[in-house]
């Protein structure tokens, strides 16, 4: 830009190094292969700091027909607090790789979706992670496929497109071997009543956990509940009937009802029954009191493994899902049995 605001053009460039304008050009995109002397590029470079020329980084783009940036676009993450760690992992990871990271949030509008799409495509994006703040099956939308794409916290089965999801049979796995290894052999879980990956999931990996232990099947101990904090509420009373030692909560928000019911029968957690959440809702977890011990959704890796895939850093084949470790989060809800 010049002292009135004007943009510099590559012309004035050369005019300034006494060279001509395809000249410039071939020094600022250091085209391969082409000839120009040491001296030549020296003046051009510092004709380029004098005039303050930047390049036109889009016409760049439809020259070369890719560019620096990655598209994410996702429904909702970036209003949810906790899932907004998505976008956070694929910008740092993007900026490891001297990518940019365009964002667009549409709050599951099919129009603003396909406007998005539009757009990253305009701008010749070199790849799209397509994100959604549950973990769910979902159908893709039209445009996707027009570039290399990635699906994050999400799949689509039969369509051959990669996805990075969260492990969830290894992350209910994780939750009840927390109680186990605390000597708890009559465990609750408490399920939700909504089909998803999620449901199946952890039911599956709290069921391994307990096979592995030589610990007893009890379908009784599988309990479903709504997967709010009314549904851990409602479901007190039938863990105590059940004689659970401890319980296994589908999500951070049930462990949080399931503490004020325990609370208003003047029972303590976990001297009197000791709990584990899901999740890691850092405004529900650290805040109960005692702070609950609770596993991990790893939106932050989810968000950076998404941009590696996309990257072909990490090698995922068509139709193939790379599931991400759920960690625990040992507080201060487990004692020994």
């Amino acid at each position: 830009m010049t002292e009135n605001g004007r943009t510099v053009t590559m012309r004035e460039v050369a005019e300034r190094a006494g060279v001509s304008v395809t000249t410039v050009s071939h020094v600022i995109n250091d085209k391969p292969g082409v000839r120009i002397g040491a001296k030549t590029r020296s003046r051009v470079r510092q004709a380029v700091v004098d005039l303050g020329y930047r390049p036109n980084i889009l016409a760049k783009n439809l020259v070369q027909g890719t560019s620096r940036f990655i598209g994410l676009v996702a429904d909702s993450i970036a209003t949810t607090p906790f899932a907004g760690q998505i976008i956070r992992g694929a910008q740092e990871e993007a900026w490891r790789h001297g990518r940019v990271l365009l964002v667009a949030n549409t709050e599951a509008d099919a129009a603003a979706e396909q406007n998005a799409l539009a757009m990253m495509l305009e701008y010749q994006v070199s790849g799209i992670l397509y994100s959604s703040w549950t973990h769910q099956a979902l159908t893709l939308p039209p445009g996707l496929a027009e570039a290399e794409h990635v699906l994050v916290n999400c799949y689509a089965p039969g369509t051959g497109a990669r996805a990075v999801v969260p492990d969830e049979v290894a992350g209910g796995r994780t939750a009840t071997e927390m109680l186990i290894a605390q000597g708890h052999d009559r465990i609750a879980f408490l399920n939700t009543t909504s089909p998803s990956p999620a449901r199946e999931g952890r039911l599956r990996g709290h069921r391994e956990a307990l096979v592995e232990a030589g610990l007893p099947l009890d379908d009784a101990l599988v309990v479903d509940a709504l997967p709010e904090q009314e549904g851990g509420y409602d479901a007190a009373d039938r863990v105590l009937e059940l004689g659970a030692t401890a319980v296994f909560c589908h999500n951070d928000r049930v462990a949080m009802g399931l503490y004020d019911a325990l609370r208003e029968r003047g029972l303590r957690i976990p001297e009197d029954l000791s709990v584990v959440g899901f999740d890691n809702q850092e405004v529900i977890a650290g805040h109960l009191r005692p702070a609950l011990s609770t596993v991990a959704l790893p939106h932050y890796e989810l968000g950076a493994a998404g941009i590696r895939v996309l990257l072909g850093e990490e090698e995922v084949a068509p139709g193939q899902q790379l599931r991400v470790d759920c960690p625990p989060i040992p507080r201060c809800s487990i004692a020994p049995r």
